[in-house]
């Protein structure tokens, strides 16, 4: 594998790379035109920084980058937590949309393929694991005494009251983030940016192919495959989809004629180019926040 990585062509890398981040310019850009109906024009440079921090906090622990960059925002830019977080919420739900609408796509054109991976690769593990927390008595009684507890909580606890006002709040806050979208000054900017972002994201695997000589002669369908199962992986709840992303995509150029080896090589190579770009890029994102943050602290002192 790390032969094969070593010899790969660095130009289609690169292109791989270019077009992920005109992806993450464009998702930045689309998260503004949720906040500006809120009552805030924040920066695009702000926004960008924002999102790029919560893609590296993704690489630790999973779906925290969606809270680390609404904190992010927070403070350089003053908008409320909970109505970046209303918003964040709105865009996974698109986002999941998207993703159903290119699973649609890959079943009419290829049915047998992708009925295949989900059979042996979603809906088979996810009955066997299932079947075991049902048959385990351990696991039930473990999710009865949290659910009993947070009842004799929210019932005997006297801080309980003070605690359901302030979540009111925060929900109330979500909601209003979310409804945003009804008060949106360019839907149509925000329907074009949405299909960008997913065309982005077909193009960063559908180059890669050409990055290797075993999966250089795959077509787009193959590619458009590999977005739909390298989105599942991602989803997984694992730090920046590793293991699952690497084990989906491998499956599902198997179904192609790409060998288990040279799959694996090819995910590797996918996932390693895109996760350097999130921890330089986010780790220089974190730097000019920080650094920006630090002078205007200065500055009003």
């Amino acid at each position: 594998m790390i032969a094969d990585i070593k010899n790969a062509n660095l130009f289609w890398v690169g292109l791989s790379v270019v077009t992920s981040l005109v992806a993450f310019t464009s998702r930045a850009i689309r998260w503004n035109l949720l906040i500006e109906p809120l009552g805030y024009k924040p920066k695009l440079s702000n926004t960008c920084a924002s999102l790029m921090i919560g893609y590296l906090a993704n690489l630790a622990v999973p779906r925290l980058g969606e809270v680390t960059r609404c904190g992010s925002l927070n403070q350089t830019e003053n908008v409320p937590f909970d109505k970046l977080l209303g918003t964040v919420i709105f865009e996974r739900i698109i986002d999941v949309l998207c993703l159903l609408t290119c699973i649609i796509l890959v079943a009419v054109s290829e049915y047998e393929r992708l009925g295949n991976f989900l059979n042996e690769n979603i809906f088979d593990p996810m009955k066997s694991k299932v079947h075991s927390f049902i048959n385990s008595p351990i696991s039930i009684a473990i999710v009865l005494i949290i659910f009993l507890s947070l009842l004799i909580f929210l019932f005997k606890n006297k801080k309980s009251k003070g605690f359901i006002s302030k979540f009111t709040v925060i929900l109330k806050g979500i909601g209003d983030g979310m409804v945003s979208v009804k008060r949106m000054k360019k839907p149509f900017q925000f329907i074009f940016h949405t299909i960008l972002i997913w065309a982005m994201y077909f193009m960063m695997s559908y180059l890669c192919f050409f990055a290797l000589p075993a999966t250089s002669q795959l077509s787009w369908h193959a590619g458009l495959f590999v977005l739909v199962v390298g989105g599942l992986g991602m989803s997984a709840p694992s730090p920046g989809g590793v293991g699952s992303y690497h084990v989906l995509v491998a499956a599902g150029l198997y179904l192609y004629g790409i060998s288990d080896q040279d799959g694996k090589t090819f995910a590797t190579l996918m996932h390693a180019s895109q996760t350097l770009v999130v921890i330089v890029f986010g780790a220089l994102s974190f730097l000019y926040l920080f650094l920006k943050q630090k002078n205007g602290t200065a500055n009003a002192s």
